[in-house]
């Protein structure tokens, strides 16, 4: 079969293209390009920095796989203004961050991005939050949120999704839920009042899109899954001060024993990376009956040796399929260590839920890995295999295109594709790398006048 490119639109390799890297293959991005994904958006869930210019400039000079897209972040901004403090901006701080988000803007940033679940960002107000998206929709950036409930924990989950459209109306942009999913037990089934929300807020002219990683376990840090926000103000020094406190350590440690049961129990955390070798493929509960301490403690005991990345199985299949069969859906990774959906989830998604379960058909997740993408997040002239546009093209052959990693050893390519094409030029040929670099900084460009 030949594709367009697939586009990932949410991912974290902005780690794999810093310039002090020391790997040379790091750059290749070989875990998306061995999937036939030509194109790869960063700088999100807040994180990206307003340099954007040196974030696509470092992908140019080093060398880089497939393109690269970046998002200016609300957390970036705000750390940088604020710390990590929960206090409100004042109008000067505020006017720090208009700024700093404009800069991102006028450098090629193709939108804000928030991590509103993520402390600091967390402590923001929506208020807070439409004043700075304001700068990126006044240059015809689009809003890409990792909402700030996926689940019970605050607003939930429904809450969030309102907040984003909220976001959507006040400024007058396009607004993307990054990686949507019904995360935990308490919202199992919204999938489908989250559908009715984004499909009420479509027909009221608002465009809303999403992407989605096919998989039921999330990755993220055991600190976010598991400690409140308020806990974590001031950063890790403080948070673990207050662990040790006798009255806020019991409210930190009943906090965590209620989110622990919202995740699904101690089996359903699977620690997966940035910790001891001899302790990743362990779940909590297994820590748990090791060390003869309740689950809680064990969270605890983690923390103190420095956190860990956890693999949260907490999400149910219905969920998954019901966001995957909507139109306004794209395929998408968050690419990150420890957690196979780096290395494997465009070949999972097509392995799993088009040949094996037919959920959608290879026409949709051909275009929910492309066509969708390019035209929601503002690509030019990729997407699509038409005279004129660029020559991101993938070969794949149907019968062999499947994931290798799994959640025990999630660092294995994937395997199937025969060809990649970036910018006209070989990645992959012949189901090998090239080792070439034929990959671009792709710049959005802000509206005339916005950016004198």
């Amino acid at each position: 079969m030949v594709a367009p490119g697939f586009i990932d639109p949410h991912t974290h390799y902005d780690r794999d293209i810093v310039p002090w890297s020391q790997d040379p293959e790091q750059s290749l991005i070989l875990p998306a390009i061995m999937q036939g994904v030509t194109t790869v958006f960063v700088g999100v869930d807040g994180s990206g920095h307003p340099a954007i210019a040196e974030t696509l400039s470092n992908a140019d000079k080093k060398g880089i796989g497939p393109n690269v897209a970046a998002y200016v972040g609300f957390g970036a901004v705000r750390s940088m203004v604020l710390g990590y403090s929960d206090k409100a901006p004042d109008a000067e701080e505020l006017i720090s961050m208009k700024k700093l988000v404009g800069k991102g803007m006028c450098e090629g940033a193709f939108g804000f991005s928030t991590g509103l679940f993520y402390s600091p960002q967390s402590y923001s107000t929506k208020d807070e939050v439409i004043t700075l998206a304001g700068e990126a929709a006044s240059r015809g950036g689009i809003y890409d949120s990792h909402l700030r409930d996926e689940s019970s924990y605050t607003v939930g989950l429904q809450g969030a999704v309102q907040e984003l459209i909220d976001i959507g109306h006040a400024t007058s942009m396009p607004v993307h839920i990054a990686h949507i999913k019904a995360l935990g037990v308490d919202v199992h089934g919204e999938s489908l009042d989250v559908i009715g929300l984004v499909e009420k807020a479509q027909a009221s002219g608002l465009a809303v899109t999403a992407d989605q990683y096919p998989w039921i376990a999330s990755g993220t840090s055991i600190s976010a899954a598991l400690l409140p926000r308020w806990a974590q103000v001031g950063g890790e020094a403080e948070m673990l001060a207050r662990l040790q406190d006798a009255e806020q350590g019991r409210e930190i440690r009943k906090a965590m024993a209620e989110n622990l049961r919202r995740r699904g129990g101690p089996d359903s955390l699977l620690l997966s990376n940035r910790v001891k070798q001899d302790l990743i493929g362990k779940t909590l509960q297994d820590l748990s009956e090791e060390w003869g301490l309740d689950p809680v403690e064990a969270a605890v005991k983690v923390l103190e040796m420095g956190g860990a990345g956890v693999a949260s199985f907490n999400q149910s299949e219905d969920d998954v399929k019901r966001f995957m069969k909507q139109a306004w859906v794209m395929t998408s990774s968050d690419a990150s260590a420890g957690h196979p959906r780096k290395y494997a989830s465009y070949a999972t998604k097509y392995a799993k839920y088009v040949k094996q379960e037919k959920t959608i058909t290879t026409a949709e997740f051909v275009h929910s890995s492309t066509g969708l993408a390019a035209d929601s997040l503002g690509l030019q002239d990729r997407g699509y295999l038409k005279e004129g546009y660029f020559a991101d093209v993938v070969v794949f052959s149907p019968e062999d295109y499947a994931p290798r990693a799994t959640f025990l050893d999630p660092e294995i390519l994937s395997a199937g594709v025969v060809d990649v094409i970036v910018n006209g030029e070989f990645a992959v040929r012949e189901g090998e790398p090239t080792g070439l670099s034929p990959g671009r900084g792709l710049k959005h460009t802000p509206l005339v006048g916005t950016c004198d």
